[in-house]
């Protein structure tokens, strides 16, 4: 039996980054022999197993075979005869297919030490292209290491345009797409996700709402970049720069997708885009399965973010009605991360990326000025039921001129 640290942690250390997760691959051992020394099997579908003391990933050194369609479509063939390298040519990049056993000495049949010098992504072996899945997992390292200058290889680029073409990326579960879209929009550059996936033609198919975007333009006077695509790519390297949550990145990259529904005759003008693209934003989300608390925000930053924009020019009720949307009440998490979605679409745009924002601190103000009005008052007048609703809201109203009074002096 022979032990080998494999994959993202031998890359990491050569690239002088933290090492998180670690994975290990057994070479010459059965699965008998991992059970007879307290390693537990993890599920049925791989030869797994966790350390009895650490909990680290233990795989038996395997081959594979494609047997169908999409990312689970394969056979697995574990036994003690299966060799390090034919276990490291299953992998996907070569700066993945290398190991090092526990005296770091580096085992790397597949050149990932020349590619990580040469800042490249590139394919394994020719068997990169029977799994669909491996497209969205380059586009994620693309994004994950484009600081350090990393670019995906042409001849790679070319099997990922291959499977966006054959129909596999359509046999990709929700689960496992929004696993990697989640992870790659949490990247440092999360638009370079975005760009490769378009790159390869699989952005059209994926999400073809966000690929319609681009060769549509906008109001230069708004817009510097004119074009709605490059804006969205703009908005998801702001929410990136400035740390936000996943919610906010989701909803920065679906906001203006009722954009790839305006009429040409009407360019570079978007009337109602925010309206006309819910359903898009719906449909999106519903395609990928996002968490409730994404689906949430990106639908209301969709309908709402050009409100946002004019806050210090919304009548009280107006602001009050889009508080009420938002239930600022029970829910104030959800208001501040609309707030920073529409400042990251606002700085999000050619030349205004340090623009300021006064809008964000005026609706802070607006939802603490709302949730001052006290409701126990009211409820010693006697008001109950829907009257007692009513005169919370003409509280609130009133609270909302005052505060929009005080604000414009």
């Amino acid at each position: 039996m022979q032990i080998y640290k494999v994959g993202g942690a031998v890359r990491d250390r050569l690239l002088g980054k933290p090492v998180t997760d670690i994975d290990w691959v057994v070479v010459g051992a059965t699965a008998e022999e991992m059970l007879a020394n307290g390693f537990r099997p993890v599920g049925a579908d791989f030869p797994v197993f966790l350390h009895p003391k650490s909990g680290e990933e233990y795989a038996l050194a395997r081959t594979e075979r494609k047997s169908g369609r999409g990312y689970g479509g394969f056979t697995f063939h574990a036994s003690p005869e299966v060799t390090l390298e034919e276990d490291l040519i299953r992998r996907d990049l070569t700066i993945n297919a290398m190991a090092e056993d526990d005296q770091q000495n580096l085992t790397d049949p597949y050149h990932g030490q020349r590619d990580l010098e040469a800042r490249l992504l590139r394919h394994v072996s020719p068997a990169f292209a029977e799994d669909p899945l491996r497209v969205l997992r380059v586009a994620r390292f693309a994004a994950r290491y484009a600081a350090l200058g990393f670019t995906v290889a042409p001849e790679t680029l070319g099997l990922m345009r291959e499977l966006s073409e054959s129909g596999e990326l359509e046999a990709l579960t929700a689960e496992r797409s929004w696993k990697e879209i989640s992870r790659a929009l949490m990247e440092d550059q999360p638009q370079v996700f975005i760009e490769v996936l378009r790159d390869c033609g699989a952005l059209k198919v994926l999400m073809p709402e966000v690929d319609a975007l681009f060769g549509v333009p906008q109001p230069k006077a708004h817009h510097p970049e004119i074009d709605t695509g490059v804006h969205t790519l703009s908005v998801l390297e702001q929410s990136a720069l400035h740390k936000q949550p996943l919610t906010v990145r989701w909803a920065c990259l679906l906001h203006d997708l009722g954009k790839g529904l305006t009429p040409e005759e009407e360019w570079p003008r978007h009337i109602a885009h925010e309206h006309t693209g819910l359903k898009l934003i719906k449909t999106v989300n519903e395609r990928f399965k996002a968490p409730k608390d994404c689906q949430e925000l990106a639908l209301l930053v969709g309908q709402y973010h050009t409100h946002g924009h004019r806050a210090l020019e919304l009548k009280p009720s107006t602001l009050l009605e889009l508080l009420q949307s938002f239930d600022v009440y029970r829910r104030p998490q959800r208001f501040e991360e609309f707030i920073s979605a529409c400042e990251m679409d606002a700085r999000g745009r050619k030349g205004l990326e340090l623009r300021s924002y006064p809008q964000a601190d005026y609706l802070r103000g607006a939802a603490t000025a709302a949730r001052s009005v006290a409701v126990q008052p009211l409820l010693e007048k006697g008001f109950k039921g829907p009257e007692l609703g009513e005169a919370i809201k003409r509280e609130r109203l009133k609270a909302l001129k005052a505060y929009k009074e005080e604000a414009s002096t």
